[in-house]
């Protein structure tokens, strides 16, 4: 083994991830499959690493696996414009404030039922009562994606 080249377990540990992390963007393409020894061992070189750096800081950021994936496509190719890049950063870019103003509807009716609360019997308990009944909210706060 050369000091380019990596085992998975090396791979891992130098992008800080998991091997079944690296298995599993190996499944869903993301990454290339490996090189492997005539014992069968993957064998993985610096594009690979440079590539799944680029895959978990774009998860990091957000972005979807198949944003992901048509990132790494049109990084490959150079002499295009930046424009279908900058089109995806967008879209997230317009998740993302969707998702804030949820959240901000969701902190609101928080407050609102933990401020309302008497701190009494469970009987008389504001929150147990405005969960079991969304009416009783008084913001559209919708559904909240897990966090």
């Amino acid at each position: 083994m050369t000091i380019d080249e990596f085992t998975i377990g090396q791979l891992a540990k130098l992008a800080q991830t998991k091997v079944q992390t690296i298995r599993y963007y190996e499944q869903k393409k993301l990454l290339d499959e490996p090189i492997r020894t005539e014992g069968g061992q993957r064998r993985y070189y610096k594009p690979a690493l440079n590539k799944l750096l680029f895959i978990r800081h774009g998860r990091e950021m957000g972005f979807s696996l198949d944003d992901i994936r048509e990132l790494i496509l049109l990084s490959g190719e150079g002499d295009c414009s930046c424009e279908q890049v900058d089109s995806i950063a967008k879209r997230h870019l317009e998740r993302v404030n969707s998702r804030l103003r949820r959240l901000k509807s969701l902190q609101k009716e928080l407050k609102r039922m933990i401020d309302s609360t008497q701190h009494g019997d469970m009987s008389d308990c504001r929150i147990i009562e405005v969960l079991q009944n969304h009416k009783l909210c008084s913001t559209s706060h919708g559904e909240i994606e897990k966090i």
